[in-house]
């Protein structure tokens, strides 16, 4: 398994759940736009409706998400097919450009933007997906989260995922118990053709504190499990508030 550390600072780089899927890839469908902005959360039964970023920074998140769209339009117009994602204020690019100096100047726009801590460049030189392969994608997104709600093991709403060309991102603030569980649940859903962990790792710690935190919106929910595993450390190379980038399959 191959691990990239990213920097803070660094600028680069359940309804059952098939009515869920189901009712997610409608939703998809009929917003369709040149630049996918953000993922949408999906919550169910028995799970906490929770998100471990403040509410200032999901706000944040989302204007980051719509700026670095507006950026990317009014420079490459549908030259290009990106997928603009943040969380935490790092920013993820997926999608399609023409040319590899296009990948880069895309990700110099994003960079630019205020408050983008740092840009992960998933793009791909490569001709711009066809619709029928964005729907295929749309499907597997709206799969992995349902897996996600139907887990009893995780909170759902905990993590962001998106999907390109069956290949599915995960991004959040998670231990590595939650890092190595979300892979394995998104490894075994139909049409995945390789999991890549765009995390920031905290320890077990901090997702107790994290829990004790949000306890009055958890108290009308089951409660995950907690954990039995020891506290695993973050890659010692990895700075606070870094990402951690890792290919699982």
């Amino acid at each position: 398994m191959t691990s990239i550390t990213i920097p803070s600072s660094f600028s680069r780089l359940r309804l059952p759940a098939t009515a869920l899927a189901g009712l997610a890839l409608l939703t998809a469908l009929n917003g369709c736009v040149p630049l996918v902005v953000g993922g949408a959360a999906v919550a169910g039964t028995g799970m906490v409706v929770t998100d471990r970023r403040t509410a200032g920074t999901q706000l944040e998140d989302e204007s980051i998400e719509q700026r670095s769209g507006s950026a990317v339009r009014t420079n490459f117009g549908d030259r290009v097919h990106v997928n603009v994602t943040s969380y935490n204020r790092q920013v993820l690019l997926t999608g399609e450009v023409p040319t590899a100096q296009d990948k880069e100047r895309v990700e110099q726009y994003v960079s630019r933007v205020e408050n983008v801590r740092g840009v992960v460049n998933a793009l791909d030189v490569a001709p711009a997906s066809s619709f029928s392969q964005r729907s295929q994608d749309s499907l597997i997104t709206a799969k992995v989260k349902a897996s996600f709600v139907d887990a009893k093991d995780i909170y759902s709403n905990a993590f962001k995922v998106s999907t390109e060309r069956g290949v599915v991102y995960l991004m959040g603030r998670v231990s590595k118990r939650e890092a190595d569980r979300t892979a394995e649940i998104a490894r075994g859903v139909s049409g995945v053709s390789k999991v890549v962990r765009v995390y920031e790792l905290i320890s077990e710690q901090e997702l107790a504190e994290l829990g004790r935190q949000q306890a009055p919106a958890a108290s009308t929910a089951t409660p995950a499990p907690a954990p039995v595993a020891a506290p695993a450390p973050a890659p010692a190379a990895a700075p606070q508030g870094g990402a951690v980038v890792t290919p699982v399959r």
